[in-house]
């Protein structure tokens, strides 16, 4: 197994060696504490290193959204990194994918069976690396809104996480609704990692458990501005009420 050495000094406090290379992480914890920008700082990390990534941003309407974010948080240029990164846009009302650009799809992600089509089609788009490819999904606690697809999607994410060893999985989920299945996806996950937020603004990190890797115990505090933080949550928030009862009616 190899790891990868973020070189953003707040993660490797915790990480000393790295993140095990492949695994999956999954980051939980109530909504509105700051999961995303946890996990686009293994985003920043992978990219630089030269692997490339696949992202499930579902608290973003956009990809513009990412690629904004990246910037403000790790002055990271997407834009810099043609074929490294495919962004799939969840879109319900689509029956399977479309290919919106050179960059970006649009898929139903609420039907499990979309998931390998959509991952295998955005592969097509990027560069063979020898770090290989990171799968990034945010805000996925969202599909579970839909009744008919909802135990469906849980044992896809779970076979993910548990089973899928031929790439590297970094999922962010809030547990403020669905925590029962929220909880078996934590207990499968290689490494899990919760947050929260205490006032004003603060971003707090502790990591529970990693695969074969050294990593610190101790809660501590993500160094991410109080505006940053506010700026995603009215994102993330504006997105939910959008969704959720378009989802809830598929």
């Amino acid at each position: 197994m190899t790891y990868l050495k973020t070189h953003i000094q707040w993660l490797d406090e915790f990480l000393p060696e790295g993140l095990p290379v492949p695994s999956s992480t999954l980051i939980s914890g109530p909504g509105g504490t700051g999961k995303p920008l946890v996990e686009f700082a293994f985003v920043d990390a992978w990219l630089r290193a030269g692997g490339t990534l696949i992202g499930i941003p579902l608290q973003y309407p956009s990809g513009e959204f990412v690629k904004t974010v990246m910037k403000k948080l790790y002055n990271l240029h997407i834009k810099e990194y043609q074929q490294k990164i495919v962004l799939i846009q969840f879109d319900p009302s689509v029956k399977e994918i479309e290919r919106l650009n050179e960059d970006t799809l649009k898929a139903n992600m609420l039907k499990p069976e979309i998931w390998d089509k959509a991952i295998a089609e955005a592969e097509k788009l990027l560069e063979k690396t020898e770090l290989g490819t990171m799968i990034f999904g945010s805000a996925l606690n969202l599909l579970l809104f839909n009744d008919k697809y909802k135990n469906r999607i849980v044992n896809k994410l779970r076979d993910i996480l548990q089973n899928d060893k031929s790439r590297t999985y970094t999922f962010a989920v809030s547990t403020s609704a669905f925590a029962h299945e929220i909880e078996d996806l934590e207990k499968v996950a290689d490494n899990l990692m919760f947050t929260r937020m205490e006032k004003p603004m603060k971003l707090l990190l502790k990591i529970d458990r990693m695969k074969d890797v050294k990593f610190s115990k101790e809660e501590k505090e993500v160094p991410i501005s109080g505006e940053m933080l506010q700026e995603i949550n009215e994102i993330a928030e504006a997105t939910r009420k959008m969704r959720i009862p378009e989802i809830r009616k598929i």
